[in-house]
């Protein structure tokens, strides 16, 4: 993941980060949802999954009645 750095006035800074934690969240996290929605990159996503959601239903993977306990999945 890249970083990127920009340039605020301080009190934009300020008043940013007081109204990020009065929502439970940062700065940070408002800013990369508004440039995933600005570009699309949510719609994307959205479509990937639903894609992938569309192709497990559609598998006829079957594990044929087998279950496994929890210490079966974490042996190694």
């Amino acid at each position: 993941m890249a970083n990127l750095t920009i340039t605020l006035d301080d009190e934009l800074l300020r008043k940013a980060r007081v109204k990020a934690a009065e929502v439970g969240t940062s700065v940070n996290t408002i800013l990369r949802e508004h440039l995933e929605s600005w570009t699309g990159a949510q719609e994307d996503r959205r479509r990937a999954i639903e894609q992938f959601v569309e192709g497990a239903k559609q598998s006829r993977a079957s594990s044929g009645g087998r279950t496994w306990t929890r210490d079966e999945l974490y042996d190694r």
